[in-house]
């Protein structure tokens, strides 16, 4: 995630929701988490002996709620492997991470590299997701559609991989039946959002700031005068809804090789032995009966011959 103000990141906080209970029923039984997102730890903390939290962005972290089993950790792109599998407990250790709205914008060979080493092998398990898109009201939304379309030209692949739901993002584990590399579940996660905070939400958008990075104002004041006609009384609360998609997925079973060959050994044994009891019970051909039959009838005339030589 690119780098915030101290503003921007309130605004930020303000705008995104608070990912829901109903999100995490498949986590009811762990006892150790590592959160790659920030939001949905107020939800779980209460649930969990030790909440790991990490961002790459220090201001974010700056503004994350305190609690006696959260600990908070910034980690930087240049953190080595090895080092960040020691800040989140060691192999074999976690029993949950949690990725919300960032796995686009990680280094995904060394997250998933990270990821697998720290899972624990049996029951762990690993969830992210996405939202793409906000739904508000008949009048408002026509117009946010307005602003979607124009960040084309400005989006990176790396936004490209969110706008397309994660439907296009590597996903190497196995699925426990809640999405599936290529596949996410859709999610509902509803919000509710006063004009003020909804205008930070776009401010503060990927698009929109790379837009400005380049020195395109998309968020600019006619839009703004739009999004407000449409709001009606400035201090009104709406109830929004991101459109979420998510993946949950386990470390997936790798046969150890020793385990393989013994298979292997086995299956060939059993082969063998399958083959022998099918030659055994293999009946003579019609040929081979007529060899037998000629062999039989030569050995008895020569039976014949001598036992007439010897009288």
């Amino acid at each position: 995630m690119a780098a915030l103000s101290e503003k921007e990141a309130e605004a930020y906080l303000d705008a995104r929701p608070r990912y829901p209970m109903d999100c995490n029923k498949v986590t009811s039984s762990l006892r150790r988490l590592f959160y790659c997102f920030m939001f949905i730890i107020q939800e779980l903390v209460e649930h969990y002996e030790n909440v790991v939290a990490t961002d790459i962005n220090e201001a974010q972290l700056k503004r994350a709620a305190k609690h006696s089993r959260i600990s908070y950790h910034h980690t930087p792109k240049h953190m080595a492997e090895d080092e960040m599998v020691a800040l989140l407990g060691g192999e074999n250790s976690v029993d949950l991470i949690v990725a919300a709205q960032a796995v686009h914008f990680f280094d995904t060979t060394t997250f998933y590299n990270v990821a697998k080493r720290v899972l624990r092998k049996e029951g762990g398990l690993i969830a992210i997701w996405v939202y793409n898109d906000i739904v508000i009201s008949s009048e408002i939304d026509p117009i946010m559609k307005i602003l979607v379309d124009s960040t084309l030209p400005f989006r990176t692949p790396i936004m490209n991989l969110a706008f397309d739901s994660y439907k296009t993002l590597p996903f190497p584990f196995e699925s426990i039946g809640m999405g599936s590399e290529g596949k996410p579940v859709r999610l509902d996660i509803p919000h509710k959002l006063s004009l003020k905070g909804f205008i930070g939400f776009l401010r503060s958008w990927q698009p929109a700031m790379k837009a400005k990075e380049q020195g395109v104002e998309l968020v600019n004041e006619d839009l703004i005068n739009k999004f407000e006609e449409a709001w009606g009384d400035e201090n009104q609360v709406n109830d929004v809804f991101y459109k979420a998609h998510m993946i949950v997925g386990k470390i997936k079973e790798v046969k150890c090789e020793s385990e393989q060959v013994s298979k292997d050994g086995n299956e060939d044994l059993l082969h063998q032995t399958e083959v022998g009891r099918k030659q055994e019970r293999r009946q003579p051909s019609v040929e081979e009966n007529r060899q037998i039959k000629k062999q039989n009838t030569s050995e008895e005339k020569k039976k014949n011959t001598s036992e007439d030589e010897a009288c």
